[in-house]
């Protein structure tokens, strides 16, 4: 079974075409930076890989670019479109009415868009991809799999809001969280890899960020909420703000809600507190001198820490932490300022290991450090594919 996953964020969109069940990638690649003046694009073949640098102006001139790419005569990846036997898309938000795998049909899509109030930077580019896709592989069966899905393990303490017990009955309103595909995948290789561990914390770090409280491998609780806003500081989301701080914005200076909404989801953030949104700017600014940077870069890592303190608590210990993700896996400097003083938690990071770069999974702590702390590359389009091959296989 061929299998076209499509990975659409905020600012980026992976893919893989994956032979099932023996998981082989037969082509790969992303695009990063969408939106801005210049994107970067890869497109990765057994035998081949090509890099391109121009703008991409949004998802859908950005999936068009990689279904051309698949259809090729020159790469020879496939065909005909024919040959796809399903699409599988990563869909952030489903609210309370997706808990599983789904089959996506015309009443799944209407579903997805109501949700985008919730998450305005991922649900509507994730249904621009679930469209694109199925009028390129008509044939194909589009499937879509739930970021919230990995959290519907956690306890009622941990999704409940304290707030009137009707809006949680009637009108759903709960955690929900999110990078929940990522946050599977890496907390079962890392439970495999170390054998021995029971209570992990997984750190998703890219342009959003969440982190996620796992016990014997079930979610716990999770930093995002009811829609991908709060939490971790991230590329342009504000995450966890005094809710005063919004109701003085809107009643005393004059903000209307929409204003606010579009300040906290698209110009806040990383870029809020330094001009820019991606991290490898801002950490080459920050070497440079730059105050804002510096500042920004401390207040992301005290964050991370706050988290760590909280949901070791939550998990009465703790066996490892785990970095994934774009930031997670390459920024060395963001991992370094989370572990500095951190010796309470048994937390000692090798400066050595962690400076190293590599594609495997690895330990990056010091031999004396109680708490594993371990690098795992996320590959989200995998999870996806393994759950759209057992949904459609079943």
């Amino acid at each position: 079974m061929k299998i076209v996953i499509i990975n659409s964020g905020s600012s980026s969109i992976k893919y893989q075409l994956i032979e099932m069940p023996s998981g082989e990638v037969v082509c790969s690649g992303m695009i990063d930076r969408i939106g801005l003046e210049t994107s970067n694009i890869s497109y990765v073949t057994n035998t081949d890989k090509i890099e391109e640098s121009l703008p991409i102006a949004n998802h859908k001139i950005g999936l068009e670019k990689i279904a051309n790419f698949l259809m090729d005569e020159k790469v020879g990846v496939i065909k005909s479109t024919q040959e796809i036997h399903a699409v599988g898309h990563r869909v952030v938000h489903g609210g309370s009415n997706f808990t599983s795998t789904t089959i996506i049909t015309n009443e799944v899509k209407e579903k997805i868009k109501q949700l985008f109030e919730l998450a305005p930077l991922h649900n509507p580019a994730n249904l621009e991809g679930i469209n694109v896709a199925s009028t390129i592989f008509e044939a194909a069966k589009q499937v879509a799999v739930f970021d919230t899905a990995f959290h519907q393990t956690m306890p009622i303490e941990a999704y409940k809001y304290a707030i009137p017990n009707y809006l949680l009955t009637e009108n759903k309103i709960r955690v929900y969280g999110f990078h929940g595909t990522s946050h599977k995948y890496v907390s079962e290789k890392a439970i495999k890899y170390l054998q021995n561990s029971s209570k992990i914390i997984t750190i998703h770090l890219g342009n959003g960020c969440s982190m996620t409280a796992i016990k014997d491998g079930k979610s716990i609780d999770t930093s995002l909420g009811f829609g991908p806003m709060n939490g971790l500081i991230m590329g342009t989301r504000s995450g966890d703000i005094d809710q005063s701080a919004i109701f003085y914005l809107v009643n005393t200076l004059g903000y209307s809600l929409e204003a606010v909404n579009t300040m906290l989801q698209k110009q806040s953030g990383m870029l809020g507190l330094t001009g820019f949104s991606d991290l490898r700017d801002i950490e080459s600014q920050a070497g440079q001198g730059n105050a804002a940077c510096q500042l920004a870069l401390a207040m992301n890592a005290y964050r991370i820490k706050k988290y760590i303190g909280s949901y070791a608590a939550a998990l009465n210990g703790l066996d490892a932490i785990v970095f994934t993700a774009g930031i997670g896996e390459n920024s060395s400097y963001i991992r370094k300022l989370v572990c500095t003083d951190m010796d309470y938690f048994g937390i000692e990071l090798d400066d050595a290991k962690n400076e190293m770069r590599s594609k495997e999974i690895r330990e990056i702590n010091t031999l004396q450090s109680k708490t594993k702390i371990v690098v795992v590359p996320t590959n989200e389009e995998i999870e996806i594919a393994n759950q759209v091959f057992g949904l459609l296989s079943s």
